[in-house]
């Protein structure tokens, strides 16, 4: 999905935070266990990043510095950074909007890795919503292990999905969804998959209603998205589906699913898409329609 190129993206800033320094042993990127810890952890915030090798204790808790030079749509549709800090004021936009009592969380752009409340932050864990500081970390490099690991395209939009699905579990902890549907089982028709297929539908949500985000100036953020974009946003979808994961080593077991399989996090992301947040309870829904 590409910004206007003369919109005003600036906003509440995301931070930049953490320090350089592989996680992984010997540095020579993400073996088959390695895709294994991190497709476990990916959009959790559940740390594994020790099975990586590597001390998770590494790196920094500092408060980290504003981002510089973002500040039109041109600089969000050609920095990855910048795309994110954009990202998360038409997302901010969007749920002031839909939700009565809205808190803005904080967005910190991982360099490398850093130490949260949650666990350990770095493009291996992946992106995650820490709801004890209501905040969300991701690492910008991130995307290479989603176009080299995952196979998906890892565009602009797919990136957008990824940071939308953190805030839709921000807003399921404003919302009480976590204490009311505690994540304490896996399997086909646990807790832990309606969560993220919720999350999923809050970004097709979101990105239905992004091109109608407007900023000070009364100009669109966003231009609406191409299906070429929508293509890319599904196939992000697609890859981190519980079956596709477990795909990577050779065994796929519904009952230890905690995400839900790529079919369903596609038609889902595609409800939110199509029918808006109020088709988004997936905790009303039965298991066979899930």
């Amino acid at each position: 999905m590409t910004f206007n190129p003369n919109a005003d993206v600036r906003g509440k800033s995301a931070t930049r935070g953490g320090s350089r320094g592989p996680i992984i042993a010997g540095g020579a990127g993400v073996g088959v266990v390695g895709i294994a810890v991190l497709l476990i952890s990916l959009f959790t915030g559940q740390d594994l990043s020790g099975f990586l090798g590597g001390s998770p204790g590494a790196g920094s808790s500092g408060e980290g510095t504003a981002l510089e030079g973002c500040a039109t749509g041109s600089d969000a549709n050609n920095d990855d950074s910048c795309r994110l800090d954009a990202g998360e004021e038409v997302i901010n936009s969007y749920w002031e909007k839909e939700l009565s009592g809205y808190q803005v969380p904080d967005l910190r752009l991982v360099d490398g890795q850093q130490q949260t409340p949650c666990g350990t932050a770095s493009n291996q864990t992946g992106p995650f919503y820490c709801p004890t500081d209501q905040t969300v970390y991701i690492d910008p490099t991130f995307w290479s292990i989603l176009r080299s690991q995952l196979g998906a395209e890892g565009g602009d939009l797919a990136q957008l999905y990824v940071l939308a699905h953190e805030y839709g579990h921000h807003v399921q902890h404003l919302e009480g969804v976590f204490e009311d549907h505690p994540r304490d089982g896996t399997g086909e028709d646990s807790n832990s998959v309606r969560t993220e297929l919720q999350a999923d539908c809050y970004a097709g949500a979101w990105t239905a209603k992004a091109p109608e985000q407007k900023d000070s100036n009364g100009q669109s953020y966003l231009m609406t998205p191409t299906q070429a974009q929508i293509d890319d946003a599904l196939s992000a979808a697609a890859a981190v589906g519980d079956d596709h994961i477990q795909q990577q080593s050779g065994q796929v077991n519904p009952e230890s699913w905690t995400h839900g399989s790529s079919e369903q996090r596609q038609r889902w992301f595609m409800t939110g898409y199509r029918e808006g947040r109020t088709a988004c309870d997936t905790f009303a829904v039965s298991g066979r329609d899930l």
